[in-house]
């Protein structure tokens, strides 16, 4: 999402795996000249198959990371796909694509590490809001498949309001957000008319833009199919 890495950058929440071409890069010039019968071909003429490498058993295993952006979110990251509450996510502010968004310590943050909850499935809960759910990575802990869902705190003091983690309420309005793209991959993300908001003194806010541009804008990064909540 020590403060995240993804999906401003707080992400983040990766595997990836190398590709090598083999191959004989050099060529034998053909003769000149008339060619000479050279007759029946015997058994040293015929090719030597290519010996093919085992896999090596004592190789660690591939991680299980979350997966952090190179710039650009996955294929499936449409409307259809990320948003569709069946995709786990990382979340990397556009701004800031060296860390990502996380729940770390109830709070959401950006870290440039695994701490906290660096994965989230946004849910659709009608009216084109959102219930974003916070999971701990895929590590077998049951507490870290049990969700926590994003909630708009108001502090009273005349403070920034923030986003803290808590039990996932559909009914509650400082829990459902709007997430509307903004083009290229990028989305806005709210809660009523209050913007999620990168502040270099406070770090992630809710801000009421009034006459103000929107600062900070989030791709969502697809992690693969939502994992089953403990206990459904």
């Amino acid at each position: 999402m020590t403060k995240l890495k993804w999906a401003t950058g707080v992400a983040v929440l990766a595997c990836s795996g190398a590709l090598m071409a083999c191959g004989d890069g050099s060529g034998t010039p053909a003769a000149t000249g008339s060619a000479t019968p050279s007759g029946s071909a015997t058994p040293s003429d015929a090719a030597t198959p290519t010996a093919t490498t085992a896999p090596d058993p004592t190789a660690p295993p591939a991680s299980t990371s979350p997966t952090r952006p190179a710039g650009k979110p996955s294929a499936t990251a449409g409307a259809g796909g990320v948003l569709s509450g069946k995709r786990e996510v990382t979340i990397v502010r556009v701004q800031a694509t060296e860390s990502g968004v996380a729940l770390d310590g109830g709070a959401l943050v950006e870290v440039d590490d695994d701490s906290g909850r660096q994965l989230f499935v946004p849910t659709p809960a009608g009216d084109g809001k959102y219930l974003i759910k916070a999971y701990g990575r895929r590590d077998g802990h049951p507490a870290n498949d049990d969700p926590a869902c994003w909630q708009a705190v108001n502090p009273g003091d005349g403070t920034p309001l923030t986003v803290e983690g808590t039990a996932c309420d559909p009914g509650k309005r400082t829990q459902l957000f709007s997430i509307v793209s903004k083009g290229k991959g990028a989305y806005a993300i709210s809660n009523d008319s209050a913007f999620l908001q990168f502040s270099p003194s406070r770090g992630l806010i809710l801000e009421e833009l009034g006459d103000a541009p929107l600062r900070s804008t989030f791709k969502l990064v697809d992690n693969g199919p939502a994992r089953t909540p403990a206990g459904s």
